[in-house]
């Protein structure tokens, strides 16, 4: 049955992925189709008469009446949504709100429409047929997932429309035929408690050694789930083994009899992974299943830093971007396995790219998706089927190439995301650079970094704040701190030359182990959901790693 649903879905799959190919040829057709026709579907919304969107008939009559918008410009309509009322920012009914993570700022509410839904729903398939074509080309094999996300709902407004994180709303709202394709049960991603998830997904992929993917949202989650496997590899062999669940998670309770029933002994797949275990010492995804082929994870922004720990437990298994998307629209779709580019999704909605030059212009001229240049970076702007328009999410994406005549792009950082002692607008990018080459410079592994402010100094310095992974050490903090220094200088001009006469040297704080644990647990007690989870490399919030334990701190000599 699973051979016959991965054989249907990759047909299906390629499919679209050709016809979105073609598509990629008449960028411009494609784009100004589109704007049509989602113009004349909201034309009669609440927003569509304030804005005369029945007139409007060209794409510059379009940037002229609609001012470039961002959530807060948003929001009073859906609060309207929220209360129930229809027709608001959409023709169509709200059937559930995507909640933003609210990692830089307030947490955001963005209907989601059965069309948006089937926009959004299109691009993954045409990700899955670049995936399926990777892997093709590479003769590696392609069967079930390994994805550990959670499927619960955070709350229902008064009104009845559910909410939650993007992620839970994908799966929930998913074809059947890519639940099918998980190596566990659907209803493992449905408990409450996260360390129960992560445990009887993997219970359910280590039974078969044919899972060939994994996916997680996000690099850090992936490792994340590394270290579960590690971790409790012995209870979950003895699990294996026996048959059982163990009894010590926190399942409830009708949940867990209906997985026992799923559930049955493998002693011999048990017995395998034990001679691993004998053997290595430890166990790993890439020694837990020797065919594994792909891992689905973000990249761009603060992917990189992550990955640079992979091989750890991934050997060089492949990895696919999946899609560049977040709770409020989806911009691009990987084509290639390694590869950071992500064409730009051009059927999904319609985009706008402001120049670096316009930033601090209130109402900034944009280019279109045909009249941008490689190297250079864009904020990005999307009017989409989610009722957003002319939406300024604060994305900074690189333009890497085109495909075809369709821009390839990647997300560097988020506008804001940027640290200056002085003027000198350090971006999370240079950040993750800078400490990619120090950690192959120094042959040192970190667990985690963030880069602060002094708040005790005018102009403050750097304080490079890192903690070491498990069984490294750091024998000259000063040459790291003054390698840093010279690499931030190498990747970022204006750093080189403030730091001439302006910007203090940095500091190093080396933080106890468990600190970035510690941060993590703070970041969802405020109530960011775990899959959505992301580190900030750079913060200028002084308070941000307030209360850690300091094991030591080096002034640049």
């Amino acid at each position: 049955m699973t051979n016959l649903l991965l054989s249907i879905l990759s047909i299906v799959t390629q499919q679209v992925k050709a016809n979105f190919i073609r598509k990629t040829c008449q960028v411009e057709a494609v784009q100004e189709r589109g704007l049509r026709s989602l113009l004349q579907i909201h034309q009669k919304t609440v927003f569509g008469r304030q804005y005369g969107l029945a007139d409007i008939k060209t794409i510059d009559q379009f940037r002229d009446r609609v001012p470039i918008l961002t959530y807060r410009d948003h929001e009073p309509y859906v609060d309207r949504i929220v209360k129930g009322e229809p027709n608001v920012l959409t023709p169509d009914p709200v059937i559930y709100l995507n909640l933003t993570s609210g990692s830089t700022g307030k947490q955001k509410l963005i209907p989601v429409t059965k069309r948006s839904r089937r926009v959004r729903s299109r691009v993954k398939q045409i990700s899955t047929g670049f995936v399926i074509e990777g892997l093709q080309k590479r003769s590696l094999p392609i069967g079930k997932i390994l994805l550990t996300s959670s499927a619960q709902l955070l709350g229902c407004t008064d009104s009845g429309i559910n909410y939650g994180p993007v992620s839970v709303g994908d799966l929930r709202l998913s074809d059947w035929m890519y639940k099918r394709v998980f190596a566990h049960p659907f209803s493992a991603l449905q408990t409450a408690d996260s360390l129960a998830r992560h445990y009887v997904c993997l219970l359910f992929a280590l039974a078969d050694p044919q899972t060939m993917a994994i996916g997680a949202n996000f690099p850090i989650l992936a490792l994340r789930l590394c270290t579960y496997l590690e971790k409790y590899a012995e209870d979950l062999i003895r699990d294996l083994e026996k048959g059982t669940i163990a009894d010590w998670l926190n399942l409830e309770p009708a949940l867990r009899i209906k997985l026992e029933q799923q559930w049955s002994a493998n002693p011999k797949r048990s017995a395998q992974l034990r001679q691993i275990m004998q053997t290595t010492g430890r166990l790993t995804p890439k020694l837990a299943w020797e065919a594994l082929s792909v891992i689905i994870t973000a990249c761009g922004g603060t992917s990189d830093f992550y990955f640079e720990r992979f091989p750890e437990y991934f050997g060089n298994t492949a990895i696919f971007g999946g899609i560049y998307a977040s709770a409020e629209a989806t911009f691009g779709v990987c084509h290639d396995l390694n590869d950071d580019g992500t064409i730009l999704a051009i059927d999904s909605g319609f985009f706008e790219f402001i120049p670096a030059d316009q930033w601090e212009i209130s109402q900034p001229k944009t280019l279109l998706s045909w009249e941008v240049t490689p190297g250079q970076c864009y904020r990005i702007l999307v009017t989409n089927y989610n009722g957003l328009y002319r939406y300024d999410i604060g994305d900074v994406v690189e333009v890497l190439g085109f495909y075809e005549q369709t821009p390839l792009i990647v997300f560097r950082h988020r506008l804001g995301g940027l640290l200056s002692s002085t003027s000198e607008k350090t971006t999370e990018f240079h950040a993750i650079q800078a400490m990619q080459w120090l950690q192959r410079d120094f042959h040192l592994t970190l667990e985690n970094f963030c880069i602060t402010l002094s708040e005790h100094e005018i102009p403050p310095p750097y304080l490079v704040n890192i903690e070491l992974a498990a069984g490294q050490t750091l024998s000259n903090p000063q040459a790291f701190i003054q390698q840093f220094d010279r690499r931030l200088k190498q990747i970022h001009t204006s750093y080189e030359v403030k730091r001439r006469d302006q910007v203090p040297p940095p500091h190093l704080r080396i933080l106890a182990p468990g600190s970035f644990a510690k941060i993590r647990q703070r970041l969802l007690e405020h109530g960011i959901p775990e899959s959505q989870l992301k580190f900030p490399h750079i913060s200028d919030d002084r308070n941000f790693l307030a209360g850690l334990t300091l094991e030591q701190e080096v002034k640049m000599e």
